[in-house]
């Protein structure tokens, strides 16, 4: 089947999607299965394969993020029903002042989704962003879009998560030079679509009322809780709260490090990987939560893991069918195609190769959903490419791939849902938010990867 014909199912599907969603109502786990189904059928794919690879890729989705999502949540309630969270709205404001919370928060995400993968940290950090919006009087659009790009960003552009990963192997550039560039370059990314473009949607009226009154009732209900416990007992310290965030970071770096430093095989390789895996780092994380908060809980720690439970289920469920549209998607070869046709359209100079990392990855981040997929698909196409142009930096065409992955995040894509759902949005305030912060993100990574490629032979570790 052509291009041309794929795009235009896909795009069937895609409307489909929204449409039955925005219009109709129908609840996006119904509309992602049926969507997805659609797309598969009308690309000529045989009944029982879409009805495998449905299953196939919401249980692969699963798989991925579906514990590390409960204990995320059961973490951020355990910081939030303490108290904790108010205590480090205050200690940031005390900081940064209230002018630059936006910063602190953009920041905070940046570092946080370095070790810890993108769902998870979210739904860890949401909580303290409402409490900031509330203590600060932000708006709440502006300080998810900062934590929400931050954490974007961050995933798709800085070791170790997989995706940056997997492209510097491709490509088979220097871990240490790309590093160093992926954070000059991801920096002014993040301040552009996460902090000023969240700072512009916090000027918008119609937005304000959106976002603010998205979770207004929610709050009411937790500062009764947080208030009873203040009456209790005195609140846990904001550097508390910090510490147990950074807690299974700390623990997840050290895996990685230590798998560097110790020989595969060994005892201690093995107990090093095993303690640094994001579900154990997490599970870890939660316990030593639970430790050092259980004096300023009023419930007890069963009700708490069991409301995490409940709140989960609606989260796992859309990420789950989002999880499915995606591997119909990507298993109709429309990735495959679109990489043959886009590399065909450049004439060899650096910047058309730049340029066309960045579009085919973004484009395939934006067919089928996954960034990591995205990244891992376009760097495979692109490495034998570049070892026939010597003038071309491996490492800015890396970078121009990771951008790529940025922005550009639909229905398609768990992440979406999970802005949607945590962050309490429509489907049009989740694509304000999410979708046009990551995308200008995305291209102001390029606009710096492209200024950096005018210094290729001047700049150490380029060629």
């Amino acid at each position: 089947m052509s291009l041309g014909i794929l795009l235009a199912i896909f795009m069937v599907a895609l409307l489909f999607v929204l449409v039955s969603i925005i219009r109709f109502k129908l609840h996006p786990f119904l509309a992602l299965l049926v969507g997805g189904l659609l797309m598969g059928i009308l690309a000529g794919m045989p009944l029982n394969k879409a009805a495998a690879t449905m299953a196939a890729g919401f249980g692969g989705t699963m798989q991925g993020i579906g514990i590390i999502i409960i204990l995320g949540v059961a973490l951020g309630t355990l910081l939030h029903v303490s108290g904790c969270t108010s205590q480090i709205a205050a200690l940031l404001l005390r900081v940064t002042g209230t002018q630059n919370a936006p910063t602190a928060i953009a920041l905070t995400g940046y570092i946080v989704s370095i070790p810890v993968f993108f769902d998870a940290a979210f739904v860890i950090l949401v909580n303290l962003v409402k409490t900031l919006s509330r203590q600060g009087r932000i708006p709440f659009a502006t300080l998810v879009t900062a934590l929400a790009v931050g954490l974007i960003t961050t995933h798709a552009m800085v070791i170790p998560t997989p995706g940056p990963i997997a492209v510097a192997a491709t490509m088979g550039v220097n871990i240490g030079w790309f590093l160093l560039y992926a954070i000059i370059v991801s920096l002014p990314a993040v301040m552009v679509g996460g902090v000023l473009y969240g700072k512009y949607l916090g000027t918008q009226d119609a937005y304000r009322e959106d976002f603010a009154n998205a979770f207004e009732e929610e709050m009411e209900g937790d500062e009764a809780q947080v208030g009873a416990a203040a009456e209790a007992r005195n609140l846990p310290s904001g550097s508390l709260g910090i510490f147990l965030i950074f807690f299974p970071i700390f623990i997840i770096l050290l895996g990685t490090v230590a798998g560097m430093v110790f020989e595969k095989g060994t005892a201690a390789y093995i107990f090093f990987n095993f303690i640094g895996d994001k579900n154990i780092a997490l599970l870890l994380g939660l316990f030593m939560a639970f430790f050092c908060l259980r004096p300023y809980l009023q419930a007890s720690f069963h009700d708490l893991v069991n409301e995490a439970c409940t709140q989960s289920g609606i989260i796992l469920a859309i990420t789950g069918a989002g999880g499915a549209f995606g591997k119909i998607i990507n298993e109709t070869g429309i990735g495959k195609q679109l990489v043959e046709g886009m590399t065909g359209l450049t004439d060899g100079t650096g910047v058309a190769i730049l340029i066309a990392c960045f579009v085919i990855s973004q484009v395939l981040r934006a067919a089928q959903g996954s960034t990591t997929v995205a990244l891992v698909t376009t760097s495979a196409i692109f490495a034998p490419v570049l070892a026939s142009l010597p003038g071309v930096s491996a490492i800015l065409a890396s970078l121009a791939i990771c951008a790529g992955g940025i922005g550009l995040s639909l229905p398609n894509d768990s992440g979406f849902w999970v802005i949607n759902r945590f962050g309490k949005f429509d489907v049009p305030g989740t694509m304000r938010v999410w979708t046009v912060g990551g995308t200008i993100s995305g291209v102001t990574a390029l606009v710096v990867i492209l200024i950096l490629s005018m210094f290729t032979n001047s700049l150490p570790g380029l060629l």
